[in-house]
């Protein structure tokens, strides 16, 4: 099983990463995929890479959390790291119009600017939005040329968006969200075209039921596989072996 979305090397793991990757380990996750968010998170997480090398892959991005006036000099320092280290995807990307609309046009130009190296590099791309789903498929429509894939992550929407999202040959990462009671995937997932579904737990956030409001972690990628298999109607190894097998197509595992 994959994580293809986890934080570990976030600072909430610093007092027991080792056994956080054991646990993960322990449930039959083998691999777990970081995204970069920001310009300090670039060596945290490639020191976790390092330590982990048969488990972690490091990806290469500017979330749009962190995007505001020095737009330019963030992305020239986050591109100059494709030159120095391999990377399995560009990402976390993406448009967040949640917390602040400030800097809109700008996380829109990061955002295309990054679907560029995507294209350059040939690598896929992983989205983040939030509030912004329908501005993210707007931009991600005029840029794809064919070679654009990658997947919305964290996918909490509707039937018609993930159909909307597939559309586009993206993917949906599929994580805690779908536990939540309220969350309404319930309704959703057992519509989802398991050709394009990966697993995720983005941890330390958004931890599954039972954990809800805990910190999560990459073992919990178990529940999120036993949640989707209970809304399909299928087992658990079913599941595992689709979900694993896409995401080792996506980012070239």
């Amino acid at each position: 099983m994959i994580d293809t979305h986890a934080h570990i090397y976030a600072s909430e793991f610093d007092n027991d990463r080792e056994q956080v990757v054991e646990r993960a380990l322990a449930q039959g996750i083998n691999k777990i995929l970081l995204p970069n968010i920001d310009l300090e998170s670039i060596k945290p997480m490639l020191e976790t890479e390092a330590q982990f090398p048969e488990v972690c892959r490091s990806m290469m991005g500017l979330h749009p959390c962190y995007v505001d006036a020095d737009i330019e000099q963030s992305l020239a320092t986050v591109r100059g790291w494709f030159e120095k280290h391999d990377f399995i995807a560009v990402g976390e990307i993406g448009i967040d119009l949640y917390w602040d609309k400030t800097f809109k046009a700008e996380q829109e130009m990061a955002f295309v600017t990054q679907l560029g190296w995507a294209k350059e590099l040939n690598l896929p791309v992983v989205i983040h939005t939030r509030d912004s789903i329908e501005e993210t498929l707007t931009l991600l429509r005029q840029e794809q040329d064919g070679s654009l894939r990658g997947v919305f992550h964290c996918f909490g929407g509707s039937a018609e968006e993930a159909q909307a999202i597939n559309d586009l040959g993206f993917h949906l990462g599929i994580g805690g969200v779908s536990t939540f009671k309220n969350g309404g995937m319930d309704k959703v997932i057992p519509h989802l075209n398991m050709d394009y579904v990966i697993l995720e737990t983005d941890c330390p956030y958004l931890a599954p039921v039972p954990h809800r409001g805990k910190r999560n972690e990459p073992a919990y990628t178990q529940l999120v596989a036993q949640r989707v298999a209970d809304l399909r109607e299928m087992s658990i190894e079913e599941v595992d072996q689709v979900t694993t097998n896409n995401a080792n197509t996506l980012f070239g595992l």
